[in-house]
C-alpha cells in the first residue's frame, strides 16, 4: 500500500476526532455530567445522558441520508466535513462553561457537539472508496482505526495532565485538539470531481433516497448487512458511552483511574484495528468481523462477572481489541457493498441505521440502570445484540455484494 498525502490526510481526521470519542463520551465529560452537572440519586444521571445520546443520534438520523444525497449530487461532501466538524469543535469548547446544577446547558451542547461528530463520520467515511483500492481497502480502514487511537492516546495523556488544574479546561482542549490535526484533512484529502449543476437539491436528496429504497433490493447483500449491523452497533455504542460511567459506579473509579484506564486500553485498541485490518485483507472482511464480534460477547460476560477494579483494567484490554477492529471492519464492509458513486448516500443510509441503533441501546441501558438501581443488569442486554447481529452478519456473502455493488443503480 502507497501512502500518499491524499490516504494520510483521510487517516489524519481519525486522528483529530477520537479525541472528542475519547474523552467527550467515553471517559471524562460523560462522568463530569452524571456526577458533577446532574449528581443526585443514583441512576438519574444515566438516565439522562442515555436521552442526551438518544436525541443527538435521531437527529442524525433523520438529517444524514438527506444530506447524504445532497452531497454526492452537488459534489460537496468535504464542505460538508468541514461545516460538521466546526460544530463539533465550537460546541466541544463551550462544555467548559457548563457547571454544577446546568443540566439543560450541559444536555444541549454536548447534543449539538455529538450531532455534528456524528454527521461528520458519515462524508469523512464515504471518501474511503475513493482514495483507494479494493485491495487495500481493509489496510487503509485498520490504519486510519489505529492512528485515531494514538490521537486519542495523546488527548488522555493531555487530559490526565489537566485534570490536576481543572476538569472545565479539558473540554477546550479536546476542541483545540480537533481543529489543529482535522487541517491535515482539509489541506490535503481532495474530493473527486464530476460534473453537477444547480438545482433543488432537497428534491433530488428525496428523489434519490425513495429511488435507493425502492432498488435496495438489488442488493441484498448490503441489505443484509445493515440489518446486522444495526443490531450490533447498538451494542458497541452503549459500551462506548458507558464503560466509564459503569467503571465509577461498580467499582468507584475516580476520573484519573479511568484516564489510565482508556490509556492502556488505547494500545490493544491500536493492535486490534492493525491486526484486524491485515486478517481482512488476507482472510475477508467476513471472517475478520465475526472474530470482532466474538471478542465482544466474551468481554461483555466477562465486565458481568466482574469483581475487582484491578479485573477491570483486564476487561478494558480485550474490549480494545474489539472496539477498533469491528468499528474498522464495519466501515469496510459497507465500502465492499456500496453502489459506486453513491457512496455519500449510501453512507448515509448507514449512519440512519446505526444511529437509530444508538437511540435504542443508550436509552435503555440507563432506562434499566435507573429502575434496578445496579448497573450490571444493564450490561446483560448487551449480550443479546452481540449474538444477534453475529447471527445475521453469517448470512452476508461480500464478493456477491461486491459484484452487486457495481450495477447501476436505477435513478
Amino acid at each position: 500500500m502507497k501512502l500518499n498525502k491524499q490516504i494520510f490526510g483521510w487517516m489524519m481526521y481519525d486522528f483529530a476526532n477520537s479525541a472528542f470519542t475519547t474523552i467527550i463520551v467515553s471517559v471524562v465529560y460523560s462522568v463530569y455530567f452524571i456526577q458533577q452537572v446532574v449528581g443526585g440519586d443514583s441512576g438519574y444521571g444515566e438516565m439522562l445522558w442515555g436521552r442526551a445520546i438518544g436525541i443527538s443520534m435521531t437527529l442524525v438520523a433523520l438529517s444524514a441520508p438527506i444530506m447524504g444525497a445532497v452531497a454526492d449530487y452537488s459534489r460537496s461532501k468535504k464542505k460538508f466535513l468541514f461545516i460538521n466538524s466546526y460544530l463539533v469543535i465550537i460546541f466541544t469548547a463551550l462544555l467548559y462553561f457548563v457547571k454544577p446544577g446546568q443540566i439543560m446547558m450541559g444536555m444541549v451542547f454536548f447534543i449539538v457537539a455529538n450531532y455534528g461528530f456524528n454527521t461528520a463520520n458519515v462524508f469523512y467515511d464515504s471518501f474511503l472508496p475513493e482514495i483507494t483500492s479494493m485491495d487495500n481497502i481493509g489496510k487503509v480502514s485498520g490504519y486510519g482505526w489505529a492512528l485515531g487511537y494514538v490521537g486519542g492516546l495523546l488527548s488522555l495523556l493531555l487530559s490526565l495532565i489537566l485534570l490536576k488544574h481543572n476538569v472545565r479546561w479539558i473540554f477546550p482542549m479536546i476542541a483545540l485538539h480537533f481543529l489543529i490535526f482535522s487541517l491535515f484533512t482539509f489541506v490535503w484529502l481532495k474530493e473527486i470531481r464530476r460534473p453537477s449543476k444547480r438545482t433543488n437539491y432537497l428534491k433530488v436528496a428525496y428523489t434519490r433516497i425513495s429511488t435507493s429504497l425502492k432498488n435496495i433490493r438489488s442488493y441484498p447483500q448490503l441489505l443484509k448487512f445493515i440489518i446486522s449491523y444495526f443490531i450490533y452497533n447498538d451494542a458497541i455504542t452503549t459500551v462506548i458511552v458507558f464503560a466509564s460511567i459503569y467503571g465509577h459506579d461498580r467499582f468507584g473509579m475516580d476520573t484519573q483511574a479511568m484516564l489510565i484506564y482508556f490509556i492502556l486500553a488505547q494500545f490493544t485498541s491500536i493492535i486490534g484495528s492493525m491486526l484486524f485490518g491485515w486478517l481482512t485483507d488476507k482472510k475477508g472482511v467476513k471472517l475478520s468481523l465475526s472474530g470482532a464480534l466474538s471478542i465482544w460477547l466474551v468481554v461483555v460476560l466477562w465486565a458481568f462477572f466482574c469483581r475487582s477494579a484491578t479485573e477491570y483494567y483486564f476487561v478494558g484490554l480485550a474490549a480494545g481489541l474489539a472496539i477498533g477492529s469491528s468499528q474498522a471492519n464495519s466501515r469496510t464492509m459497507l465500502s465492499l457493498l456500496t453502489p459506486r458513486a453513491h457512496e455519500a448516500e449510501f453512507f448515509g443510509f448507514y449512519a440512519l441505521t446505526g444511529r437509530l441503533s444508538a437511540i435504542i441501546g443508550p436509552i435503555l441501558y440507563g432506562w434499566i440502570a435507573h429502575k434496578s438501581g445496579d448497573i450490571r443488569y444493564s450490561i446483560l442486554t448487551l449480550i443479546i445484540f452481540f449474538a444477534a447481529g453475529l447471527i445475521v452478519l453469517q448470512s452476508v456473502d461480500p464478493q456477491k455484494g461486491n459484484e452487486d455493488a457495481a450495477k447501476p443503480i436505477t435513478t
